[in-house]
Parts: C-alpha cells; sequence; structure tokens
C-alpha cells in the first residue's frame, strides 16, 4: 500500500501521509523515494497550482527518520549518504515552481521539520499535541536532512542554536513567535486554511522579513559571539561528555559562513562523524530500550488485560502523595482523592498540588481554564470513605512497616474486592507488607521518585503472592502517569535503591578516609551523573538515606554496612535540603558550600584525599558489581531494564549506555580485575559478582548486539 495519496481540492493536491501497519508516519528510504516520485508528478501536471502536505495520523505529523534504518548504517560513509539522499530530496522540494504548504497537526519532529523547513509556508494547528522539534542531540546525533543551514536562515541564530542544541519541543503559539510557523489555526480548519493558502501563494509568493537581533543574529562580529557563548555553555552543561552539540555548532557556523550548498555538504559530514561514535550508539540503544519498553505488558504470557483505573486515592498528602496526584491527573485523566491523618496535612498536599499547576502555567504550558480543571480533579479528606469507590490505591505515607501494614488494613476494609492497593515504598519489601493483606493478590509496589511530577522513572514490584492482572493494571497506569516502568522481583531496595546503597556506603568510606566531601561530588559529576553523591544524600533527605541504610544492612548485611553514622547529622537537626541544612550550608533554598561542621559530627579530620579517578572507580565499580549482582538474583529481568532504571532513576549518565553496557565495553574481564584488585586493598565488599567471573572466564557480554 502506498504512504501517500493525492485528493484534489480545485487545483490544489492535498498530498496525505499515512504509512500503512505504524501508528506514527516516520521517514525511511522507501517513504522518500515514493514522495520524491509523487512530487515529480505534480511538477509535471499543468493542473495542479498548489501542494498541501498532511498527515493522516491521528495526533502526529511525522515522528522523524525510522531509526530501525539508521542503525543499519555501519560506517561514516554510509551515514553520509543517508543525509545527502535526504538533502538532496528536500533541496528539489525547496526549488518545487509551485507553492507547497505543510499543515502541521501534531508531533513534528527531526526529519519532519527537516522537510517542513524546505516547503514554503507552514500552518500549525493550535492543538496541544502539535509540538515541533528537531531531537537529534538526544541521539548523540545532529540534524543531517539541512535543519543545521535553513533553520537559523528562517527563525535566526540565537532561536536556531536553542531548539538544536536543546532538542526540546516547540508548542504552536511559541513556533509562530518566532517565526517557525507562518500561521496558527483550529485542527478543524487546519485543512481549509492550507488550501486556501496555497491557492493564494500561486498568485503571489510569500515574503518574510529577516528574523533575530540585527546585530547578534545578522552580522559576523555577533555571531562569533553568539557561537562562542554557546560552546561555552554546552561545555559547562555537558563537560565535553556529548561531542554532537559542539558539531551542531560548527556545522550553523560552516553554513553561515561558506554558505547553503557548502553548509550541506559539511552538516552531513559531522553528521556522519557523530554517527558512529559510541555516545550515539548508546543513546540510540536507549531510545530502543525505551519503545521497548512502552510495549511490555510486565509479565510472561499470556498476559492479562489491565484492570481500567478512573478513580485513584493516595494515601498520605506530604510531597510524594502531592507529586502523584498531580502527576496522575494532569498525565492520566483521572480524578484523585488525596487522605491523610488531619486537614492541616490535607491542606499543605493540596497546595503543593496547586503549586505544580501554576507553575504550569507561568510557563504558559497551559490556560488558565486547564490549570482550574486540573485542580477541580484533585480532592482531599482525612475519612476513609471517600476512597471507599477508588480502583486503585497508591499509599505515600512514612516508610515504616507497621504503619504501611495499618494503612493497608484499614484501606481493604472500606474499598471494593478488586480494588488494587499500591505501596510507594522504597526500600521495604511488598511481600512484608502485604502480610496484613486479607487480599494479598492485589498488594504490589509502585515506587515513585521524587519529584515525581518531573523524574521519568517507575519501579512496579512484583511480590510473591501479587497477581499477574495486578501487576498488568500497575504498569499499565504507572505508562499512562507519562512514567517509563520497570517491573522488579520484591526484595529489600528493589534495584534502584540496591545499586545505591554500596554507591553511598563506598562514599561514606572515603568520607572517614578523610576525602572531602566536595571532591566526591566533583569526581563524580565529571564522570557523567548530574549531581554527586553527597549533593544526592542531602537531595533524598537525610533522615531518609538513614532509614534506608539500616534496612539494606538488616538485608544484606556487613557488606552494605554504613561507613558513617548519618543518624548523626539527622539528631543534629541535619535533614538535607527540604530543612536547609545537610552535608552542605543552604541559603535561600541554594547550595552555599560543604558545612565545615560535619566532620566534627562524622569524628573526621578532612584529608587530602584520594585523586578523582581514584574515587569514580572506587564508586562506579561499587555500583557496577552490584547491578550485576541484582541481574544475578532476578532481582531485574534484563539488562536492558537495568540500564533504563539506572538512566531514568538516578541519572546513570547516558553517554555511557547504562551499567550493563558500560560493564560490556569495559569488558568483564577488565571489570573483574579492577573489583578483585580493590578488594585487596579495602576488602570483601568489593569481591565480584558471580555473574561478572563467569563472564570473564568464557568471554561472555551482558547484550548479545
Amino acid at each position: 500500500m502506498p504512504a501517500f495519496t493525492v485528493e484534489m481540492d480545485g487545483a490544489i493536491a492535498v498530498v496525505v501521509f499515512d504509512l500503512p501497519g505504524e501508528s506514527v508516519n516516520k521517514f525511511s528510504r522507501a517513504v522518500k523515494d515514493e514522495i520524491a516520485a509523487l512530487i515529480g508528478q505534480l511538477r509535471n501536471d499543468a493542473t495542479v497550482r498548489g501542494v498541501v502536505l498532511m498527515s493522516g495520523k491521528k495526533d502526529t505529523f511525522i515522528a522523524g527518520a525510522d531509526i530501525e534504518e539508521f542503525v543499519a548504517a555501519k560506517t561514516e560513509a554510509a551515514f553520509r549518504t543517508l543525509s545527502r539522499e535526504g538533502q538532496k530530496f528536500l533541496d528539489e522540494l525547496e526549488a518545487f515552481p509551485k507553492p507547497i504548504v505543510v499543515a502541521i497537526h501534531g508531533a513534528c519532529l527531526g526529519g519532519g521539520l527537516e522537510l517542513s523547513l524546505a516547503c514554503h509556508y507552514r500552518i500549525a494547528s493550535n492543538h496541544r499535541k502539535t509540538v515541533l522539534a528537531l531531537p537529534e542531540v538526544q541521539l548523540g546525533l545532529i540534524p543531517g536532512a539541512g535543519g543545521c543551514n535553513r533553520l537559523p536562515r528562517l527563525i535566526g541564530l540565537r532561536a536556531a542554536l536553542d531548539m538544536i542544541l536543546t532538542g526540546k519541543n516547540i508548542r504552536a503559539d511559541r513556533a509562530l513567535r518566532i517565526g517557525l510557523v507562518d500561521e496558527v489555526v483550529s485542527p478543524a480548519i487546519l485543512r481549509s486554511v492550507a488550501v486556501k493558502t496555497a491557492a493564494m501563494l500561486a498568485e503571489s509568493p510569500v515574503t518574510r522579513k529577516p528574523r533575530g537581533h540585527w546585530f547578534l543574529d545578522r552580522t559576523r562580529p555577533g555571531r562569533a559571539l553568539v557561537f562562542s557563548q554557546a560552546r561555552k555553555q554546552v561545555l559547562r552543561q555537558t563537560r565535553g561528555n556529548y561531542p554532537a552539540p559542539l558539531a551542531a555548532i560548527e556545522a550553523v557556523r560552516f553554513s553561515l559562513r561558506h554558505g547553503l550548498s557548502r553548509g550541506l555538504e559539511h552538516e552531513a559530514e559531522l553528521f556522519a562523524k557523530m554517527a558512529v561514535t559510541d555516545v550515539s550508539r548508546n543513546l540510540v540503544n536507549i531510545f530502543f530500550a525505551t519503545t521497548a519498553l512502552k510495549k511490555d505488558p510486565g509479565v510472561p504470557p499470556p498476559a492479562p488485560e489491565p484492570l481500567p483505573v478512573a478513580r485513584l486515592a493516595v494515601l498520605g498528602a506530604g510531597f510524594m502523595g502531592a507529586g502523584i496526584a498531580v502527576t496522575a491527573a494532569e498525565q492520566a485523566g483521572v480524578t484523585v482523592r488525596m487522605k491523610d491523618a488531619d486537614l492541616a496535612r490535607v491542606g499543605k498536599g493540596l497546595k503543593a498540588v496547586s503549586d505544580v499547576i501554576q507553575e504550569r502555567l507561568r510557563k504558559r504550558s497551559i490556560d488558565r481554564r486547564e490549570a482550574a480543571r486540573r485542580i477541580a480533579m484533585i480532592s482531599g479528606g482525612v475519612d476513609y470513605d471517600s476512597i471507599r469507590n477508588a480502583d486503585l490505591v497508591v499509599e505515600a505515607v512514612f516508610e515504616d512497616l507497621e504503619i504501611k501494614r495499618t494503612v493497608l488494613r484499614e484501606t481493604e476494609a472500606v474499598v471494593r474486592p478488586e480494588c488494587i492497593f499500591a505501596s510507594n515504598t522504597s526500600t521495604i519489601p511488598i511481600a512484608r507488607i502485604a502480610e496484613a493483606a486479607a487480599r494479598p493478590e492485589n498488594v504490589v509496589g509502585m515506587h515513585f521518585f521524587s519529584p515525581v511530577h518531573r523524574m521519568p522513572l517507575l519501579e512496579v514490584i512484583a511480590a510473591a503472592r501479587t497477581a499477574p492482572r495486578t501487576v498488568v493494571t500497575a504498569v499499565a497506569f504507572g505508562r499512562s502517569m507519562g512514567k517509563t516502568v520497570i517491573v522488579v522481583r520484591d526484595c529489600p531496595g528493589f534495584f534502584i535503591n540496591r545499586i545505591l546503597a554500596p554507591y553511598i556506603n563506598e562514599t561514606g568510606h572515603l568520607v572517614m578516609e578523610g576525602t572531602p566531601l566536595e571532591d566526591l561530588d566533583r569526581a563524580m559529576t565529571a564522570w557523567g551523573f548530574p549531581v554527586g553523591p553527597v549533593t544526592l544524600l542531602d537531595e533524598v533527605g537525610l533522615d531518609v538515606a538513614a532509614k534506608a541504610g539500616k534496612v539494606m544492612l538488616e538485608a544484606f548485611g556487613e557488606r552494605l554496612r554504613p561507613a558513617i553514622r548519618i543518624d548523626a547529622l539527622v539528631s543534629d537537626g541535619r535533614l538535607g535540603r527540604k530543612n536547609g541544612r545537610g552535608f552542605y550550608r543552604y541559603e535561600k533554598g541554594r547550595k552555599a558550600g560543604i558545612d565545615a561542621a560535619v566532620y566534627g559530627l562524622l569524628g573526621v579530620a578532612k584529608a587530602s584525599g584520594s585523586g578523582s579517578e581514584a574515587v569514580a572507580e572506587r564508586l562506579s565499580l561499587a555500583m557496577l558489581n552490584e547491578a550485576a549482582r541484582a541481574l544475578e538474583e532476578g532481582v531485574i529481568r534484563s539488562p536492558r531494564d537495568g540500564d533504563i532504571g539506572a538512566i531514568y532513576g538516578i541519572g546513570f549518565p547516558p553517554f555511557k549506555g547504562g551499567p550493563f553496557r558500560l560493564m560490556d565495553a569495559l569488558g568483564a574481564e577488565a571489570v573483574v580485575a579492577a573489583l578483585e584488585r580493590l578488594a585487596s586493598r579495602h576488602g570483601p565488599r568489593f569481591a565480584p559478582a558471580q555473574v561478572l567471573v563467569d563472564h570473564a572466564r568464557n568471554g561472555r557480554h551482558f547484550y548479545g548486539d
């Protein structure tokens, strides 16, 4: 079946792109060849005076290139050919003698936007799902079909660099303001307006004024300043770990200096160089893994259908509870009832919900009507009777086993028999909580990460007695909340806190050896983490960390015995960022340096410490080794789940591909040798996991690709 159909509307050919057998439109070589042939026919048809290009998909215009076809290429030469073929087609589109109006509804991404840039007029719908972006840097690439050349010429240098270097989505209203689209209309009239516009342009071509600041965007000295600042900002944010943003800056700079024709050639060269980097391959693997998880029901086949969830109850109106409530209302579109022990706590939770929604309003991602609608979806109270009809109850109370068991018993006494009870515990095994349940098959873990409305990961924890339908319902609802979901086996710490525990404990050992706290953070941010381990402890909360440490010690023994007494800091009133006192000092919510008094409280003298490479080796290998143990024990179902969990849950450096991709890149033999060397110096906590020893002996990898 063809991907494109033509419908004549008077003298205007309406070309509809509807890729057969796919939920979204994607560009491939076959698609490009088909539309190129069609455009050639329309060129030679004297009855056609203009063209409208639009999508036949419900909420997607063009999602970008076919990534599977992309990864089939292996060499720079192959990637260069892909880029040049795409550029040649879009050059022909731009030179088409009849006006081409593109009618954009839904996501217009990557190659889809590059195609739109080559058309003569762009109209977008004002629907909330209409977004435009060049997200190639998120795959370690640069726009390779003319995006680095056409975008700055259309919207100005600074606006173009902002889009290319961040890959962020631009909504239709902003796209209109910056000149990315020429018009924004209701989806109901998108086609008719596009047809009329094509007819008008056939009589009188459109002219556009240059966009951007006259000096910064259009003069050589001004552009040089912009490029210099952009490069500094990229290096500050990426620490040089991601080459694609720097390559994109160079592609844009070269194009504006040497012209479009040479600029396109240089863009193709840089695109090809980026495509064969390990960074790009790792980021593409993450993309595929994330896509596969979206289709994974969370249980072996045949998987039951998930139960519908229209009414959610959240027990606990604290920071986590409020975050779960607002995310469920905003993303899943369900009504939410928050319950807590007293009205003051409920009120505080509702205020936290309102703050998140008001932030959306201030950033113009929603309007006042939508903000009011979302706030109205969330209510609160102190009685159980108001959650009687809930389909799913998420418990987000204090991390205490007996409290959670009490809440479970009280909930089961009022809800319907089919209602699912999910605990947001971060460390306590679900089976222990479910010992208090009359219906343990309905009890599951849903471990969200803070802040819930920003953190993308959700761990769904299946206990031995949790029913498959309960698991698939939790997974499906988590996805409806916009989360990337991994299913893990029930055990203390699950996966994320399991691999964090030795990482944090080894941080403690280094502290006790006198390593300056700021050096620990500096070493791990240089290694690629967004924040260092000391900052992470302050962010999580020292009281939470102390409690988690005790749970992990009880479960795993001396290997995970905390090296420092975090409870001594808690006793001193240090809870971390949330109360402005932790390892760091905080002024007006911002870090203001390490609090030197911490060393005295811990009974340690600050010394010169280890070098950054030695610090990074000890901390990273502690985490990698534990990840291997977790896989060996069946805590995670696959290396894929472990890599995605670590990246989305704790900010493991994406450019390294995840713990298991990294161990494959290093080689099991090298990892085992490094662990054995550390074990000889620091003790048996570094003894390599048996699966690593086996892989080293047999030359095996975690991934077979």
